[in-house]
């Protein structure tokens, strides 16, 4: 009997490198594999997969909560640290157990955060504390810094975990920080001016997110020209 195509395992697929060079990258991946070798063995990458996930989607209502009950920034904050564990400690399972899947964790965790990262901006948007132009700046900048990454990751054949010094773990400490710094007061005052303190710094986050997916996709470009000039 034939087998249908889709049934066999493309043994052959090689992982893109993975490039990490954010601030808390190296003391990160020390802690995510101390956690791995703990984690009992009923728990998947999988079960962390969906953690990570369902932390994200509930940090979204919890923001959103938060524009009738400020308290509920508390719990954003649990969302989060939830969020970091089962999006950074998945894959870190996964290699540990050399349980790697390649190209179904890297679609299912990419998916997974691009829906989570829509339902936190709504969340952001809806709690008073983010104008919507802001809220749907900084998604926009998000969507096309994983746009070009996503790219790169297939052309270049590197997979670029972080943009400069930031990533994913770095963007949720700031996030922490703002909302312990929300209890205490909503707002910024910038050259005189009173603005919302989550306006001013997505403003900026939204900014340097639209500068470095220019720079990338310049420095990219550049690259695989290089690679592939014209004879």
């Amino acid at each position: 009997m034939a087998t249908h195509p889709t049934a066999i395992r493309n043994t052959s697929f090689i992982s893109a490198p993975r490039l990490h060079r954010a601030l808390t990258a190296s003391a990160e991946q020390r802690i995510l594999r101390w956690l791995a070798l703990r984690t009992p063995a009923c728990i998947g990458s999988d079960h962390l997969t969906l953690l990570g996930f369902t932390a994200q989607l509930a940090a979204g209502i919890f923001y959103a909560l938060a524009r009738y009950n400020r308290f509920a920034l508390l719990v954003v904050i649990l969302c989060l640290m939830l969020n970091w564990l089962g999006d950074s400690l998945d894959g870190t399972l996964a290699r540990t157990r050399n349980q790697q899947r390649p190209r179904y964790g890297f679609y299912v965790d990419h998916v997974a955060d691009l829906f989570g990262s829509v339902a936190l901006m709504c969340g952001l948007g809806y709690s008073g504390y983010l104008h919507w132009p802001i809220a749907i700046a900084m998604l926009i900048g998000f969507l096309l810094l994983a746009a070009e990454s996503f790219l790169a990751t297939y052309t270049l054949h590197s997979f670029q975990l972080s943009a400069g010094i930031f990533g994913p773990t770095e963007i949720r400490i700031l996030l922490i920080a703002g909302n312990l710094a929300l209890l205490h007061s909503p707002y910024s005052n910038l050259f005189g001016h009173r603005l919302l303190l989550f306006d001013l710094g997505g403003a900026i986050a939204a900014v340097c997110m639209g500068v470095t997916v220019l720079a990338l996709a310049v420095r990219h470009t550049i690259a695989l020209y290089r690679q592939e000039p014209l004879i």
